[in-house]
């Protein structure tokens, strides 16, 4: 059987989360007192928000932890019933174990949840404290309605650094068997930054293939464009060759199989790194924003990209 590396070499106690130090130093001293308020993790995703509140169950109920913790993933089950039914229902029952009166509810992608059900979820926090601790896990805690974070102790995690995710890929890549090169290190992190997930995931992708994970292997794996043709793509624009521009943008679309918003937003990082004049650069900013949200609108990716890189081409007069 094949194992998924996320799992077999997720962290299983705070001490070995690594990249959140201020957070898990706070969160080891919430099981150390065993008792804390109801808690709001939020941040990017593959960043140890589930992984900390697994940790905190494991250290706080012991080897059968699993008999005072429910896991409910928001995005899956989201609406008001759930909570009447499921989440309530457990609120109801005491721990089994007497030194902790409280059990665990943790709700992953609680940003999901319809408001109504957040109505509902915070009359049950606020009767149920004596028997039941609420963790709730999101990207973007301004999704939660206000009174249910005033209820919580809220936490924000970090994309981790290149430095940690580099650590524990030469790590996973030692206890396989392979070998990773330097360059590669470099595309991993830019494709998945700081999503240590979405970078063992890659890799794990890349080992299938070769025991000598090289930059060439991972861009096979990748949905990605190398940061160098898109830098290409941004000049020729720039320089006022729209037409070469255009035909860069359209060979390396249908080469990395990429869509319209992959590549927005990898224009925007090159953007940054650009050597031209600041003003223009906000103006590169600026046109990516605005259709970034044609986009989203709806609009044809293939007409907006072309519109792009000929307002790229304007800013040359």
């Amino acid at each position: 059987m094949i194992e998924v590396w996320t799992e077999k070499y997720r962290p299983q106690s705070l001490e070995e989360i690594q990249g959140q130090s201020n957070i898990t130093n706070r969160l080891r001293a919430f099981v150390k007192s065993q008792n804390f308020p109801h808690l709001l993790f939020a941040g990017p995703a593959g960043v140890g928000k589930t992984t900390a509140a697994l940790a905190i169950a494991r250290e706080l109920f012991g080897e059968h932890w699993r008999d005072s913790f429910l896991e409910l993933n928001a995005s899956d089950s989201r609406g008001i019933d759930v909570v009447r039914n499921d989440v309530k229902e457990f609120s109801k029952t005491k721990s089994i174990r007497e030194d902790i009166p409280f059990k665990i509810i943790f709700l992953d992608e609680a940003d999901a949840l319809t408001k109504e059900a957040q109505d509902a979820l915070r009359r049950i926090m606020e009767d149920y404290v004596r028997t039941v601790r609420f963790i709730m896990s999101c990207n973007y805690s301004s999704k939660i309605i206000t009174p249910i974070q005033s209820r919580c102790a809220i936490f924000r995690f970090e994309p981790l650094p290149k430095d940690i995710v580099r650590g524990i890929l030469i790590k996973i890549a030692e206890t396989e068997h392979f070998e990773i090169d330097e360059d590669a290190f470099e595309l991993l992190y830019d494709a998945s930054e700081g999503d240590m997930r979405k970078a063992e995931n890659l890799l794990q992708a890349c080992a299938s293939i070769t025991k000598k994970v090289t930059r060439s292997a991972v861009s096979e794996v990748v949905s990605f464009a190398e940061p160098k043709e898109i830098e290409l793509i941004v000049k020729s624009a720039i320089s006022g060759n729209f037409i070469k521009a255009k035909e860069r943008l359209n060979e390396t679309i249908v080469r990395h199989g990429l869509s319209g918003l992959d590549v927005i937003k990898q224009i925007q990082k090159e953007a940054w790194k650009l050597d031209i004049d600041e003003r223009h650069k906000l103006e590169l900013i600026r046109l990516c924003g605005e259709f970034e949200f044609r986009m989203v609108e709806g609009s044809n990716e293939f007409v907006q990209l072309a519109a792009l890189l000929a307002e790229f081409a304007k800013l040359k007069k």
